[in-house]
């Protein structure tokens, strides 16, 4: 996923040592007024609307693959670019960002962790004047396959069929990333209220370090956390939230815990819970 000397969650004054390599692109995710306000060095904005279908039942759903493909392109993406993402907002847009990476092909990508909140907090550079980033011929292939037609990259993504056949898999688990609230079916956006026959629930919250610059807490806690509730690395799991926003968030904490089988459901709740003829608990 990256290269050998960035790892996948990448601490600021690792970062902060490594502004000066041409093949960094540091994408900000987070709010457009905060970027105007203070970014990192040479961070490019990316609208996080544009990451997403945005369209109901569920909007969390990818974007066709020739508008994800121009959005990657007009941040300047290549094959060669490492890209470090980042937020204003712990972390969850940011991760959805890496996660659509996976779901294209892109092999270089890194979590800064704690965000533009550790970032700033801990004393590093800042700017405030937009970057305007350099549009590049970026093309979204098929895995190993050239000038092949562009297509998802299946094994990161579970869609509405494929998880509701994994209920009936003992070797499948689903992590509910929601607030326990929803996850119980005391509220919800959706016309349905409840969770996936089967689902744990991990608010997606409860993993980050509030006393720590908003980063994942540390490892062994959040190995605890998830043994827990049998989330083991040899099942394949699957995470969702109302949106696959915050189980982004979700997706990246299991990658950077060295989980190797993870598919987001990017319809989420948001689909599955507007849809009478699906099973909920």
């Amino acid at each position: 996923m990256n290269n050998d000397s960035i790892p996948y969650l990448i601490e600021p004054r690792k970062l902060e040592s490594l502004l000066a390599d041409e093949n960094l692109l540091i994408v900000d995710v987070g709010a457009r007024e905060t970027y105007l306000q203070c970014h990192l060095p040479g961070a490019i904005h990316l609208d996080y609307n544009d990451l997403i279908l945005g369209r109901p039942p569920a909007p969390g759903l990818l974007p066709p693959l020739d508008k994800l493909q121009t959005v990657l392109q007009s941040i300047g993406l290549t094959a060669e670019k490492q890209v470090i993402a980042y937020d204003d907002q712990g972390n969850g847009r940011a991760s959805r960002l890496l996660w659509t990476l996976e779901a294209v092909g892109h092999k270089k990508s890194s979590l800064l962790n704690g965000g533009l909140c550790a970032w700033s907090n801990e004393g590093h550079a800042t700017e405030s004047a937009p970057t305007q980033a350099e549009p590049r011929l970026y093309h979204i292939d098929k895995p190993g396959i050239d000038e092949s037609p562009i297509e998802w990259n299946s094994s990161v993504i579970a869609d509405q069929a494929y998880v509701l056949a994994s209920l009936a898999d003992a070797h499948i688990m689903i992590l509910d990333a929601r607030s326990p609230d929803e996850y119980n079916g005391l509220k919800s956006p959706s016309l349905r209220n409840g969770h996936i026959p089967g689902a744990v629930n991990l608010n997606w919250l409860d993993s980050i370090d509030r006393a720590n610059n908003l980063r994942f807490k540390p490892a062994a806690t959040l190995n605890s956390m998830l043994a827990q509730l049998g989330i083991v690395r040899e099942k394949e799991i699957i995470v969702h939230c109302q949106t696959h926003h915050r189980s982004s968030h979700s997706f990246v904490m299991l990658r950077h815990l060295g989980f190797d089988k993870i598919r987001g459901y990017a319809g989420s709740w948001s689909q599955w819970g507007n849809d009478p003829s699906l099973p909920i608990e």
